[in-house]
């Protein structure tokens, strides 16, 4: 449902989408099928379910932001864990917003439009940091 209400109104040109938090890593380290830089580009931009299959949204959230080349990227949490504990250990981890999935898909859309207008096309976001 996240997916097709981030799409209302975007180009899917400029989204990529991963199955789970560690094919998430592999395509943010460019490991396995997501070596190529040209198709798999680091993304400016993060938006994660903390629920992620494989890895949890926690531990992805923590190896990234330990990461030097990574660490920039700003990290959005879309969870239907609205959680006080939850949302704490979030931002502990290093997530840069929290948000707590509506119930219905015109309510998600409508924080989809929320979070585009902020997120992608309103705030400027760091540039890429060079490898070393």
């Amino acid at each position: 449902m996240a997916r097709d209400a981030l799409l209302e109104g975007r180009s899917p040109s400029d989204l990529r989408f991963v199955a789970d938090g560690q094919e998430m890593l592999d395509y943010l380290g460019r490991r396995g099928r997501h070596q190529d830089p040209i198709t798999s580009p680091r993304p400016a931009l993060i938006v994660l379910d903390m629920r992620l299959p494989k890895l949890g949204g926690l531990d992805a959230v923590r190896t990234i932001k330990s990461s030097a080349e990574l660490r920039r990227i700003p990290v959005v949490a879309l969870t239907d864990d609205g959680d006080h504990d939850a949302v704490g250990a979030a931002y502990d981890a290093g997530i840069n917003t929290y948000f707590a999935k509506p119930v219905t898909f015109l309510a998600l859309v409508r924080l989809m439009k929320v979070f585009t207008a902020y997120w992608l096309d309103t705030a400027v976001l760091p540039p890429e940091r060079e490898a070393a």
